[in-house]
Parts: structure tokens; C-alpha cells; sequence
């Protein structure tokens, strides 16, 4: 049996291991030597079925909402082919796990086992360390670490460190406990990263052998969410959009400090007096729901939004922005705008500029700061409705080529096939498209 253990998000450094466009040309060889995700090949249907042991911190148990860690387990457990017999095990909150543990889900050959996971690990993984090393066949998918929760502390102290009321703190500890992460790495063989910087990051930074590190993207349900311009027409009428706005930005999450609503408010709160025309759609709630309804008009806070009404959300706006100071790999909600046909507007973080907005024709950049962000934010404004949906098409074409949960699930298939038998790491096989 194989198991694939799946833990936490990150950030590479500048220098680009894998450089260039994600597949320059054909590609004919070792999967192992592919320094491209692996989403950009097409693979055939599974030649035989496989029984995988799936470990996650969360697991959906719930409708979901924009963001959420839980949301990546179920399409990498499920597959083109389905397995034969696949086992999930994960952690549920402290206080639903009495009540889960007796109800664990089957959903065909899918069995979720809910299981406490309370090992008292630093990792804050799903499979410890000192369990896994002596496994042969383990691999782990990454969804943060150390490296990135040392930038995000950074990028927040240059921020708010100065004021009293956002003392942000942590950093001197952030350096031992990185250290001590990359000590243990190695006991895991096979790493899956989900962005091309985290494979810079464990080969340059974590020092892992180039073979045992491997680029797979998330990806979304591109049935669900698809442009779509009268949804968006209708989400407009039901939530009382002024028709009378010249452009509408959208943002959806938690509404909280290290998802970059505070840079957000303040940066907005320049644009709409600049440009009085712009409305900010706001999809989530938190923390700072309260303080960006200060703003007035040109704010709307809709709270948290059931998970149908999220395409129609997206349909319903011009471009979709992102302030997260936390260099994580891949935010769903971007993939799902872009399916959406919408543009985005993130930090230059190695992450998203390596992977998701590849150049300036997919949308628009800033550094962690206001200046910077009011700066991107008005280059949307210039560029216009129509500016903005020549971007949108580039990027229903980029997500619909890498970002699919088909691809995604197709592309752990073949990793699963490729460590069960080494025949199968070979590409093209006679069965691959």
C-alpha cells in the first residue's frame, strides 16, 4: 500500500529552478527528471487500480467556503479511474471529534476514518516524522512551512511592528524552528510540491535530492465554476449591486490581519476616493467585515457565502484581488476566478508569479505594501472593464490548461503507479494522450 500524507503551503527563493515556461517542449523520458509540473502532461487511464492510505489534517465535513485547507484532500484521493479501495484518515476539531469518530463517511470506494491527532507534534503534520521514516513507500504533499511562516512574520512586522497595537512578534523563533524543519525533512522520501517555487525551496533551501521532489498544482472543479455573465448579472440583482458602479474588485476568505485586510482597507480606502466609480465586493466574514463597512458606499461586505453562490460571485466582478501576506502556494480562490474568466491582482510573491500570474497578460502584481497595492489597483482601473476581460480570457485559458482537479488527480494517479512500479514513470507510456 502507498501513502500519501498531506501537510502544509509555501515559498521559494528567487533563483528559478525550473525556469522558463512550464513545458518548453514534447517531453519524452523519466518522470522522476521532470522539472515542470506534472499537470502539463496528459496522462492516460490508469492501467490497473490502486489502494492508497490518505493522511490529512482536515477533511471537508461541511459545505465548503472561499479558502480552507480541507478543500485539497478530497480531489487528490480521487481519481480518474477510482480506486479500487482508498482510506482517508484525518484530524476534525477538537470538539466534533467524539461525534465523527462514529461517523465516518463512504462515499463508494472512498472510506474517511475520523481520527484524533493529537501527537504533539511541532510539525503540525498528519503523518509524524518518526512514523514515517522507516516507510518505504511515503509520500508528502506540502502546504506551508517554516520557510513561509518566517516571510509572512517578516512581511507583517514591516508592516504594523512599529505601532504599538500591531506588535507582531514570533520572528526569533521562526529561524530554530525552520532549522529544525529542514533537519527532519529527510525522512520523508518523496516530496510533492504545489507550486514551482516550493520545489526551489526544498531543493535550493531544504536541500533534498532533485529526484525525490516533484511539482504537482492544485486544481479546482472547472465544471462549477465557468464564466458565466448572467449569473454574475443575476448575483448582482440578488445582493443589490449599484448599477450605476464603472468597476467592481472582488475578495473572498477570512476576513482576518495575515490575509492582508488591514494593507487592503487602507489601500482601498485611497483608490475610491481617487476613483469614486469603483465598488469593493467582499465575500467572508471576520474580524475586519466591521471596519470595511466604515469605508461607506463604495465597500459592500456580503459575508459568508453558501458554495453555489461562489462562480456567481466571481462572474460578478471585474477582477479579483488577493491581499494575503502569506507566500502560501496556491489559493483555490484565485485558481476559481481564473476559471471564472476573472483577472487577479496578488502580491509578487515567488509562488503566484511562478505559477499563477506568469506575466502581466493574467493580471496584476504588488509587493506587500499600500503604495504598491494602491498602484496595481489603479492600473486596473485604467485598464477598464474591456482591458480586464482580454486578461480574464488568458486566464480561463491558463487555469483550464494546469488548474483542473482532473489534471491534478490524473497527475497523483501516475506519481502513485510511478513509486509502485517503476515502469510507469516512464512518459509516454502507449496508453498516455
Amino acid at each position: 500500500m502507498l501513502f500519501l500524507a498531506s501537510l502544509i503551503y509555501f515559498l521559494g527563493p528567487t533563483r528559478s529552478y525550473w525556469a522558463g515556461s512550464f513545458l518548453p517542449g514534447p517531453f519524452s523520458g523519466d518522470l522522476r527528471d521532470a522539472q515542470f509540473p506534472w499537470n502539463a502532461l496528459c496522462f492516460g487511464t490508469a492501467p490497473e487500480p490502486l489502494k492508497l492510505a490518505v493522511f490529512s489534517k482536515s477533511w471537508p465535513t461541511a459545505a465548503a467556503a472561499p479558502g480552507g485547507m480541507e478543500r485539497h484532500a478530497p480531489p487528490r484521493s480521487t481519481g480518474p479511474s477510482q480506486p479500487a479501495a482508498t482510506r482517508s484518515t484525518s484530524s476534525p476539531p477538537p470538539s466534533d471529534r467524539a461525534a465523527r469518530r462514529a461517523a465516518d463517511l463512504r462515499e463508494g470506494s472512498l472510506h474517511v476514518h475520523f481520527a484524533a491527532n493529537d501527537h504533539g507534534s511541532r510539525e503540525r503534520v498528519s503523518l509524524p516524522h518518526w512514523r514515517a521514516k522507516d516507510v518505504a513507500d511515503v509520500a508528502v504533499t506540502w502546504h506551508g512551512i517554516w520557510y513561509e511562516n518566517m516571510h509572512s512574520k517578516l512581511f507583517q512586522e514591516l508592516l504594523w511592528g512599529s505601532e504599538g497595537s500591531h506588535q507582531v512578534g514570533g520572528l526569533e523563533e521562526a529561524m530554530p524552528r525552520l532549522v529544525d524543519e529542514i533537519k527532519f525533512f529527510k525522512s520523508y522520501k518523496q516530496h510533492i510540491c504545489i507550486s514551482k517555487s516550493a520545489g526551489e525551496v526544498l531543493v535550493n533551501i531544504y536541500q533534498l535530492p532533485q529526484r525525490n521532489v516533484h511539482v504537482i498544482l492544485n486544481g479546482v472543479d472547472d465544471t462549477k465554476f465557468v464564466p458565466d455573465p448572467e449569473s454574475g448579472a443575476r448575483f448582482r440583482r440578488k445582493h443589490n449591486v449599484p448599477t450605476n458602479v464603472s468597476l467592481v474588485m472582488g475578495v473572498a476568505g477570512r476576513l482576518v490581519r495575515d490575509k492582508g485586510h488591514p494593507l487592503l482597507h487602507e489601500a482601498f480606502s485611497t483608490v475610491a476616493q481617487r476613483h469614486p466609480g469603483t465598488l469593493l465586493l467582499i465575500a467572508g466574514s471576520g474580524p475586519w467585515s466591521r471596519r470595511y463597512a466604515e469605508l461607506g458606499p463604495n465597500v459592500m461586505v456580503l459575508g459568508p457565502l453558501e458554495p453555489n453562490e461562489l462562480s456567481g460571485f466571481y462572474n460578478a466582478i471585474d477582477v479579483f484581488v488577493n491581499p494575503t501576506l502569506r507566500p502560501q502556494g496556491l489559493d483555490l480562490t484565485l485558481i476559481e476566478a481564473m476559471h471564472c474568466g476573472k483577472p487577479v491582482l496578488a502580491p509578487n510573491f515567488p509562488s503566484i508569479t511562478g505559477t499563477v500570474v506568469l506575466n502581466e497578460g493574467f493580471g496584476y502584481t504588488f509587493s506587500p505594501n499600500v503604495k504598491s497595492l494602491v498602484e496595481a489597483m489603479e492600473s486596473a482601473v485604467r485598464d477598464g472593464p474591456r482591458g480586464l476581460q482580454r486578461k480574464g480570457k488568458a486566464c480561463k485559458e491558463h487555469a483550464a490548461s494546469m488548474f483542473t482537479a482532473s489534471k491534478m488527480a490524473s497527475a497523483y494517479e501516475r506519481f502513485f503507479l510511478c513509486m509502485k512500479n517503476a515502469g510507469y514513470c516512464h512518459y509516454p507510456l502507449p496508453t498516455d494522450c
